[in-house]
């Protein structure tokens, strides 16, 4: 398998653990708020074969616990499990991020027992998703489907919102509320812009509203907290 980066070290991605972070292209969402655009829309080449990964990882046992795969779209790539087997084999402990939109995959590898953490994007509320994901139209059904994989499963997990100030209100907040109540985490980020973002002129909300957003989530999820705000 290609791969399109490695950040060797972090104390961020993974909750709990020391972790390195993979990078795969592709996905078949086009956010305009995206940090990784250039992953997302496949202009930027790769940079290693996994088995410059095993390698890598070969060198940090003892060092680091965990390995987060990101993208892109980790679930666009069909030999995702084996990676993931593999890299699990060697005692590291995994997690995935996905957008939602490949449950199929997503209940294979759960029902494998490869992710020790999911962490799934909730883009907007139902309504609002679509603009939101940078597309015409999109089937809710198959992120609808991955929430539920996730809250009916034995993985840990956390669901996340990029707030956008241009892209979501508080009624939003009620809307996903109501749709994941009952789920183990909830974290709302604010945005960030970067040159790689594909859009301007988009901002983050302010500490202000995150807070009002979060009070609203956390209506429905016991655990809903703010990332990047604060201190936090």
């Amino acid at each position: 398998m290609k791969l399109h980066g490695l950040q060797k070290m972090t104390l961020l991605d993974f909750p709990g653990r020391v972790a390195c972070t993979v990078f795969l292209g592709g996905c078949d969402f086009r956010c305009p708020y995206c940090h990784n655009f250039e992953l997302a829309d496949g202009s930027a080449p790769p940079v290693m074969e996994d088995g410059e990964l095993f390698a890598f990882l070969e060198k940090r046992r003892g060092l680091l616990d965990g390995v987060a795969i990101t993208g892109g779209e980790p679930c666009l790539r069909p030999d995702l499990p084996e990676l993931m087997a593999r890299i699990r084999d060697m005692g590291f402990a995994v997690k995935l991020d996905t957008n939602g939109g490949h449950p199929a995959l997503l209940a294979r590898i759960l029902e494998a027992g490869l992710a020790d953490y999911v962490a799934m994007d909730i883009k907007n509320s139902p309504e609002k998703y679509a603009r939101t994901a940078g597309l015409a139209r999109l089937d809710l059904g198959p992120i609808r489907e991955s929430v539920g994989l996730l809250m009916a499963g034995s993985a840990d997990y956390e669901f996340r919102t990029t707030v956008v100030d241009e892209l979501h209100e508080a009624a939003d907040f009620e809307a996903i509320g109501a749709w994941i109540a009952g789920a183990k985490h909830y974290f709302l980020q604010a945005f960030t812009d970067r040159d790689t973002v594909p859009f301007g002129n988009l901002h983050a909300p302010s500490a202000e509203k995150l807070r009002r957003y979060a009070a609203i989530a956390g209506r429905y999820v016991a655990d809903c907290q703010l990332r990047g705000v604060d201190g936090n």
